[in-house]
């Protein structure tokens, strides 16, 4: 699979939208989003506008009206940001990540059990 283009933070609120109503037209997301952002209609169309430059979006027009659908699945984009994040910032090595999370952070026993099952999968 050919690198995807990173993805900025406001574009991931976009498809968020896109990915839950595809197609969406720029008015429901700026409908979707209206609640919990305060951009103005044309910041919207904009973004939509730069994730079809990347490839990320595609849309078809029907009479005036853009309808916007993914051209990359919301997995393919996550897989995509998780190796970037992992290059950039541990030099692809997962293991010190790991560390690095399970040092830092306060996990409950639940969240620890269900670590250990996985593990305990992928030596399977």
């Amino acid at each position: 699979m050919e690198e995807q283009p990173r993805i900025s933070d406001a574009e991931w609120e976009i498809m968020k939208v896109i990915w839950t109503k595809s197609p969406a037209s720029a008015s429901d997301v700026i409908l979707a989003l209206r609640d919990h952002k305060t951009w103005k209609d044309k910041t919207v169309k904009t973004l939509l506008g730069r994730l079809v430059k990347k490839g990320i979006l595609s849309f078809e027009q029907i009479n005036r009206v853009y309808y916007y659908f993914p051209v990359r699945s919301e997995e393919e984009c996550k897989r995509s940001e998780r190796q970037s994040f992992l290059q950039r910032v541990y030099g692809g090595a997962l293991k010190p990540m790991l560390v690095h999370y399970l040092e830092e952070e306060k996990l409950s026993s639940q969240e620890i059990d269900e670590l250990k099952k996985i593990l305990s999968e992928k030596e399977k």
